[in-house]
């Protein structure tokens, strides 16, 4: 807590690294707020003492003043220059002023808010906050001149377009419009944004917030997307995040219109539409003050939500100004256009991440890009016809964009060798990949004489995408929409019809099986409009040509084919975090190695080596509660290297199921074994189970297996649980269970063995990444070409073993979680040994890592390590 308040105080970069259940959440939360509480304290004092310098200063200077006459010979007046300067001090003094009357008010609610007296708000002001709000909420403005038609077509046609120029020169008059109300717009005060990697994780932050003596002065904001905070039923059954955006944002604008035409007292002629009816501006502000006035989890704000009828999603937006510590997912602030969105200002803030282990993997695939041949050409299609459909309504800037679209589509299935307008699964082309520069791939798909910037300008500003998502809800009924009269008669007949297919074959559909459950759902994405997808890989193409390489994947039709962009330098987007933010706190139980961090993210970014500090502190077990070692080799006397060309062998896998059955001999409880990867667990378990090993292992502990779905990870972990408690109880033969994992999958992260359910952790090789990847080889190639060697080791060849490493840490990690609890951590191959290897071990571990050349005394200091702690155990 003190090495984090330093940190903060001076404007640091810290990389913090404290173990699970070392009280690494409370310590970040003490140290952070009561950083900020002191900053707020000497602020104010400041404050005061400036408020009554400034007006000591121009009482003492209106007194002594004299005029000047008008003769004089200096070409800038005294009185002129006394008059600038005594402006500028009574500004200052006025600015002083109004801050502090705002801050005083602010804080004035927040007392009133927590003492549940109930605010009230003038009728006159509430038509001003309906409009705030509707500013915060939309999206995309109508055209000004009413046109005739289906009412239900006018939001589908894109508003009229201005360039650049004219819009720096068109919108200059209504910037006075934005701020009719002062009071409305808050400014943002002086916090902590707290970032975490799952909705999970960060309630578990909240809860800590709420057990701490911070919790009843603290204004705490949770943030998260529409699909986990919207209340409203008929949208959140929409399931796919795009669907309930989409509809959420029709939802506000018809709030908007039909609010104004009830103003206007005239009303369209149309059918009715739907309005959320959680978005009144005082029910948003009342839950808005609620939710400041005392700490929340997601959970109990939507349950506030339901019971104020009032939006958490942008309750929670409307109260980011107010409140000084804001708990978010950490995708929502690495990614600026989400961050812009959503109203995070992170200019002068201090930015804690934690769980940053994979910071850089999560800012490349943040800002990476990936679109089948398949997509590219169904938003061609769509793309066309709603051009067509509209090509007498639209402006004609919008047709040149949307032209201009369309051919840079083109060029994109140009590039992975097919052709728009022509069924993409027909189409047979060369399988190969090829890794192109950015601009030799513009040059490749012939688009390099498009403005990119100005089409990614277009696409905010125009909200295409979102009309065409529109366009295609309404007419995608049969594939293609109707033109004609004649069309439009034999719609309903079209339907029926479809309708009769439907029931027909809904014997065949009640009996298919998960996995064609799963390509029904890839279908219905699929039915969806691409062209977001499109929007974000235009997006990508604007990166520098040094920063990203885009794959061409040819799989031997259009359809299959992928284009991707990989981004290689995250630190380029993590840069202007890095400058805005006061200080920046990088926190994680396994940092380790640490090297990474510094060179990538923040040396590459511009930080200085002297804003960076380094903070690690080991575990708060006892030293004797951990038992780490390194097998070389097994009980036959085989050497333990798990290397691609070793692995595979009969022998090496026996010698693994050897070692395997001698632990489960003397570990009591759970056994947790992580392989490197997915087919190897495949194949040795398959060898296992051929040779009888696996039988003889199920004798003294019941096996479980990682499930392949996400879905089904809780029922596995809560059997193999039940399965240990039911050993340790009833005395059978059976001594606890055995648990078959992967490095890098469902159960090596955010998942907890504690206690008996992880007794020991076996890692069975080194989880290397995969070296024949075009993509890491590229991002080898660019780290050895733009990052210094150090250690006589080139950065790619570092980068190979700090990810594997991390792996490792991760994993092995999941065993300790609290001060009474203990574990071995064995590794099982050689490997593991070198200096250098084992220097990238968490310190905490490593000091207590010894390497046993041959199994015997490894299998006794194990054998050993669990007597003493039975022994003890019974002692207590």
């Amino acid at each position: 807590m003190q090495a984090l308040y330093e940190a903060l105080e001076r404007g640091k970069v810290g990389i913090f690294e404290s173990p699970t259940g070392t009280g690494k959440s409370l310590s970040l939360i003490c140290g952070a707020l009561s950083w900020l509480r002191d900053f707020e304290d000497r602020r104010r004092k400041e404050t005061a003492a400036l408020l009554q310098d400034g007006e000591g200063a121009l009482s003492a200077t209106a007194s002594l003043s004299s005029p000047v006459p008008w003769g004089s010979s200096s070409a800038e007046p005294d009185w002129v220059a006394d008059f600038v300067q005594k402006k500028a001090e009574r500004d200052l003094v006025s600015k002083l002023k109004v801050d502090e009357l705002k801050r005083k008010k602010r804080e004035e609610r927040l007392e009133l808010i927590r003492n549940n007296v109930q605010l009230k708000y003038a009728m006159k002001r509430k038509n001003c906050e309906e409009d705030e709000v509707f500013k915060l909420l939309q999206f995309s403005k109508d055209g000004k001149e009413e046109l005739t038609g289906d009412p239900e077509e006018e939001k589908l046609i894109v508003a009229e377009y201005e360039s650049d120029d004219e819009s720096k020169t068109k919108s200059k008059p209504c910037a006075d419009d934005d701020n009719e109300d002062d009071d409305l717009v808050e400014e943002h005060i002086t916090k902590i944004y707290y970032c975490s990697r799952t909705h999970s994780q960060l309630a578990q932050f909240v809860h800590e917030v709420q057990k701490s003596p911070f919790s009843k002065a603290t204004s705490l904001v949770t943030l998260g997307s529409r699909q986990t905070m919207c209340i409203n039923e008929e949208v959140r059954h929409l399931g796919s995040i795009q669907r309930i955006n989409d509809r959420c944002m029709e939802m506000q604008k018809n709030k908007h219109e039909v609010q104004h035409q009830e103003e206007g007292g005239k009303r369209k002629r149309g059918p009715h539409k739907s309005v959320c009816p959680y978005v009144g501006a005082t029910s948003l502000q009342h839950l808005r003050d609620d939710l400041l006035g005392a700490v929340h989890d997601i959970e109990q704000l939507l349950t506030r939500g339901r019971e104020l009828h009032s939006c958490p999603y942008y309750a929670t937006r409307l109260a980011i100004p107010a409140a000084q510590l804001v708990v978010l997912p950490y995708q929502m602030v690495l990614h600026e256009a989400t961050r812009r969105a959503s109203g995070i200002q992170l200019k002068g803030q201090v930015l804690i991440i934690d769980e940053a282990h994979n910071l850089s993997d999560t800012l490349s695939c943040i800002h990476s890009s990936e679109l089948t041949g398949a997509q590219l050409c169904r938003a061609h299609s769509q793309l066309t016809q709603y051009s067509e459909r509209y090509k007498s309504r639209l402006k004609a800037k919008n047709l040149m964009y949307i032209k201009q679209i369309l051919f840079v589509v083109e060029g994109l299935v140009r590039a992975l060798g097919g052709k728009v307008g022509q069924n993409p699964q027909s189409q047979t082309i060369q399988s190969g990949t090829e890794m192109l520069t950015i601009n030799n791939f513009l040059f490749k798909a012939q688009i390099d004489n498009i403005n990119l910037f100005k089409l990614q300008r277009y696409f905010e500003k125009s909200m295409v995408s979102r009309k065409l998502c529109g366009f295609m809800e309404k007419y995608a009924g049969s594939g293609a929409y109707r033109l004609n009269k004649e069309n439009r008669r034999t719609e309903g007949l079209n339907r029926f019809l479809q309708t009769l297919q439907n029931r027909l074959s809904s014997a065949l559909l009640a009996v298919s099986s998960v996995d064609q459950q799963g390509s029904a759902e890839a279908e219905k994405a699929l039915s969806a409009s691409p062209m977001m997808q499109v929007e974000g890989f235009f997006m990508a193409l604007t990166n520098s040509n040094a920063d990203g390489r885009v794959v061409v994947n040819k799989q031997g039709t259009l359809s299959e084919s992928v284009v991707k962009f990989l981004l290689l330098n995250p630190a380029v987007h993590f840069a202007r975090v890095l400058s805005e933010c006061r200080a920046v706190i990088i926190a994680g139980g396994t940092m380790q190695p640490v090297s990474d961090f510094k060179q990538e993210l923040l040396l590459s970014a511009g930080v200085g080596e002297e804003r960076i500090t380094e903070f690690s502190c080991g575990h708060v077990i006892a030293p004797e509660n951990i038992l780490p070692m390194v097998l070389c080799s097994g009980p036959c006397g085989q050497e333990l290297e798990f290397t691609y060309q070793n692995r595979d062998t009969p022998r090496m896998m026996d010698e693994m199921g050897r070692v395997l059955s001698n632990l489960c001999n003397v570990v009591p409880g759970g056994v947790v074994c992580f392989f490197p990867s997915y087919d190897y667990s495949r194949r040795i378990i398959s060898h296992w189970e051929a040779s009888g090993i696996l039988a003889r292992l199920a004798n003294k502990k019941k096996i479980f297996q990682e499930p392949k779905k996400a879905n089904q990870v809780d029922q596995v972990l809560t059997e193999f649980s039940r399965c240990i408690q039911r050993c340790a109880v009833d005395g059978s033969g059976l001594s606890g269970a055995l648990l078959f994992s992967v490095v890098g999958g469902k159960m090596s992260e955010g998942i907890n063995f504690s206690d008996d359910l992880g007794r020991c952790i076996v890692m069975v090789g080194m989880p290397y990444p995969n070296i024949k990847s075009p993509e890491l080889q590229e991002k080898m190639s660019y780290l050895d070409k733009h990052l210094p060697h150090a250690g006589g080791k080139s950065p790619g060849q570092a980068l190979i073993e700090n990810l594997c490493m991390k792996a490792v840490n991760q994993s092995i990690g999941r065993a300790i979680r609290h001060r009474g609890d203990y574990a071995a951590i064995v590794l099982c191959d050689r490997r593991y040994s070198r200096p250098a290897t084992h220097s990238k071990l968490p310190n905490w571990i490593r000091a207590r890592t010894s390497a046993h050349t041959t199994f015997g005394p490894a299998f006794a200091a194990l054998r050993k390590f669990f007597i003493d702690k039975k022994s003890r155990q019974q002692q207590t």
